[in-house]
């Protein structure tokens, strides 16, 4: 969102910076009074009755009395969000598992379909289709039309939805946006899923109050989000985030990049089938089954997953110095680690980076919003255009 609007700004440009600014304080803080909408927002009570009376004759949001109202006097109207009212269509494009949802203003969930295939199975034009049918249905079942649509995809994007390449997927080279926008008939976003898992966690998870933060995301291959002074950070084409090809190993084993030695060569799904015992390429929900068996036995966790943890925290050490972040969210995959192993490398962290002992230690913490991260920050991205218009 654009900064506060200054002299010589058009009143109509002060209104439309105003609605914004109290839309996303709803939609992400939820219901609160008018006092404290003019006190957070910094705006005057007739500005904020103007703007909340509007959306009430709207159906945007309603006004009633607390349900924990406490001590006597006339009750202060709680400002509710109403998820209906504005909506998108958030979707979600992994790698064995997409998931279509429709997310309501104030971030409730209204609807979701979803499937599994296998993993290289179908053409992106199949799955482009079955996503527009689910999009429509959930629409139909909801009886309005999305006010934006958010799509998360492995791989670099393009700001005009354009993948440039994606691992283990057939959608190098494939319009997501373009294609998708035509068969919802509405402007689609389209955005790497772990840039999108990292605005998911600053956004609602646990790094709201992080002005800086990388999100670090192991599905088949490892992507990191990054977040500098509360702002995505993208760099040229899309590119920045890609933490799997730092070689960490030379010689070490071949990645598809080209490369010897990747990061993701020791820390991706792959290598983590192997350091739990498990073929490569081994269903999604039976690797998180394996580490959930172990959460309990933290002594087992370690032993088995010794050089997984040292090659994560070699790795994790590298991010910390490189981008020194104030926390670091660790996702997908990662997120069902043990927490043994989440505590081992984030203490490999704390003693070997010279920035985390530089600052007083790196926050090193799995996902708690795990698998639905990417569903969420695809929402986000949907409404971060949609509540500016």
């Amino acid at each position: 969102m654009s900064g506060p609007p200054t002299a010589g700004t058009r009143p109509d440009e002060v209104r439309r910076h105003n609605r914004t600014a109290l839309l996303r304080r709803l939609h992400v803080g939820g219901p609160c009074t008018r006092a404290e909408l003019a006190a957070e927002l910094g705006l005057n009570r007739s500005t904020i009755k103007a703007l909340v009376d509007g959306l009430a004759d709207a159906g945007v949001v309603v006004e009633q009395v607390s349900a924990k109202r406490t001590g006597a006097g006339r009750p202060s109207l709680l400002v509710l969000p109403q998820p209906r009212s504005l909506w998108v269509l958030a979707v979600d494009v992994g790698v064995e598992q997409t998931t279509v949802a429709a997310v309501g203003f104030g971030g409730e969930v209204l609807g979701t379909r979803g499937w599994t295939l296998p993993r290289g199975a179908g053409s992106p034009d199949d799955l482009l289709a079955k996503i527009g049918t689910a999009g429509r249905r959930l629409a139909e079942r909801i009886g309005s039309e999305p006010v934006g649509v958010g799509v998360s995809v492995p791989g670099v994007v393009r700001r005009d939805g354009y993948v440039h390449e994606a691992p283990n997927l057939h959608w190098a080279g494939v319009p997501v946006g373009e294609r998708l926008s035509a068969a919802l008939h509405r402007p689609v976003l389209v955005g790497n899923d772990a840039e999108l898992g990292a605005l998911a966690e600053h956004t609602r998870g646990v790094a709201t109050e992080a002005a800086d933060m990388v999100f670090v995301s192991v599905d088949v291959g490892v992507g990191g989000g990054v977040i500098s002074e509360r702002a995505a950070l993208r760099g040229s084409g899309g590119y920045v985030g890609e933490l799997g090809h730092m070689v960490v190993r030379p010689g070490g084993r071949p990645c598809y990049c080209g490369c010897q030695g990747c990061w993701e060569t020791e820390v991706g799904e792959d290598a983590l089938c192997r350091a739990l015992g498990m073929p490569e390429g081994s269903p999604r929900e039976a690797v998180v089954g394996e580490l959930r068996a172990l959460a309990g036995e933290p002594q087992e966790a370690l032993r088995r997953l010794r050089e997984f943890t040292d090659w994560l925290g070699i790795g994790l050490i590298n991010i910390v110095n490189l981008l020194g972040p104030q926390l670091v969210v660790l996702g997908d995959l990662l997120a069902a680690l043990p927490d043994a192993v989440v505590d081992e490398a984030a203490e490999t962290v704390r003693e070997r980076s010279l920035v985390s002992r530089a600052v007083g230690g790196i926050q090193i913490v799995a996902s708690p919003l795990g698998k639905e991260a990417k569903i969420i920050g695809a929402a986000e991205l949907a409404f971060q255009q949609a509540l500016s218009g």
